[in-house]
């Protein structure tokens, strides 16, 4: 499946980026079919950003290209996918502070090239970025989670970039590159989610906050893992999408404020297995209501916004139920998640591609928060 950057008009809120998020042209070149590298400019082009200077600060810069050094890779990125903790960045609410840094963490590439004692990839080789880049396996850290793309440290928003083998994955075999895009922050947290931390069994129960990234992974995961969904959102749109997509039953929380109860009858009045919870302090009483006893609220994120709303210790420990929380995942958990899409044959549900040199509007479209699935930019061509 191909998709091609997206040329119908932004909405009126969503405002054209400043020339200096534009990106000049470049020539980076794949490699050739038989894996040897093609000859390449001396640069390649790169978004940077400054933690809390606003979407307006994106700036389209040159750099020079480099060679990997051993254990490394030089990847051709071909698509990045935004996440809700890129605008955070851009506002200065996530992230750390310090100079420009090339900003996000979810990227889809070729290996153009690979440095000395490369022993998991050859050049040709498709795959995707790893979030947190050290840590590979096992529980998590201080020390693995310290380094994250975008973030702490450069992310992806670049026509290449070099890094050590260990930090990418490979991408499942029948995506193209804006769908294996989707992967690495959005949908390993919700494979996470369901699936690492105290894994559901088929049959079980889960709610779903919102059509955002996460959500609408996880909504696909848990179909297709057999699990029963109930999803929420303001926007009868967006249900009604959400219910072609396989979702069992969804309630409109605008209209129904106390839908943590109404979560609970809709699971037989024993209440659900599970919820993801993205939104944080504003919706983390009503989903400890929706649980059943022994159920959990896998906190995987703080999109809402307004005055936290209280939540009574005793609603946890009466009914035995646990908030878990959770920091997207390892590589290892990054295998798995992309062995099960490519298994299953799982196709990401993207809202709208936008071409390299319009990252800032892909940035503005983000945060209009009108989409349902993926904001992705095209980054390269194969």
């Amino acid at each position: 499946m191909s998709h091609r950057p997206s040329a119908q008009p932004l909405p009126s809120s969503v405002q054209a980026p400043s020339s200096s998020a534009q990106a000049p042209s470049s020539s980076a070149q794949a490699p050739s079919s038989s894996g040897a590298v093609a000859p390449v400019a001396t640069d390649a082009i790169a978004y940077r950003l400054v933690r809390g200077a606003g979407i307006g600060a994106l700036q389209a810069v040159r750099r020079p290209r480099r060679a990997p050094g051993p254990g490394e890779l030089r990847i051709g990125i071909r698509a990045v996918a935004l996440n809700h903790r890129d605008l955070m960045f851009a506002d200065g609410r996530s992230g750390q502070g310090g100079p420009a840094i090339v900003p996000a963490s979810d990227a889809a590439g070729v290996v153009l090239e690979a440095g000395p004692g490369v022993t998991l990839f050859r050049p040709g080789d498709r795959v995707i970025s790893s979030f947190f880049p050290d840590w590979l396996a096992g529980p998590v850290t201080t020390a693995a989670t310290a380094r994250a793309l975008g973030g702490s440290v450069d992310g992806v928003l670049a026509e290449e970039v070099v890094s050590p083998e260990t930090a990418w994955v490979p991408a499942p075999a029948h995506l193209d590159p804006v769908e294996a895009a989707t992967l690495p922050c959005a949908g390993l947290t919700a494979w996470h989610a369901l699936f690492e931390l105290d894994p559901l069994p088929p049959g079980a129960t889960v709610a779903l906050l919102g059509t955002g990234g996460v959500s609408v992974w996880a909504l696909q995961l848990a179909k297709a893992a057999g699990l029963r969904v109930i999803l929420t959102s303001s926007d009868d749109g967006k249900l009604e999408r959400a219910r072609t997509l396989g979702a069992d039953f969804t309630v409109n929380y605008r209209r129904v404020p106390a839908w943590g109860a109404v979560l609970r009858e809709l699971a037989g009045g024993e209440g659900v297995d599970r919820v993801l919870d993205v939104g944080g302090p504003v919706t983390l009483a009503q989903s400890v209501t929706a649980l059943r006893p022994g159920g959990s609220v896998a906190v995987v994120g703080r999109l809402g916004g307004g005055e936290p709303a209280a939540l009574d210790p005793a609603a946890l420990f009466l009914g035995g139920k646990r908030l878990l929380g959770l920091m997207v995942g390892s590589r290892a958990m990054a295998l798995r998640f992309s062995r099960f899409v490519e298994t299953a044959g799982l196709r990401p549900v993207i809202d709208r591609v936008f071409p390299f040199d319009r990252a800032g509007d892909a940035y503005r479209s983000l945060a209009a928060s009108r989409h349902l699935g993926k904001v992705v930019i095209a980054a390269g061509e194969g």
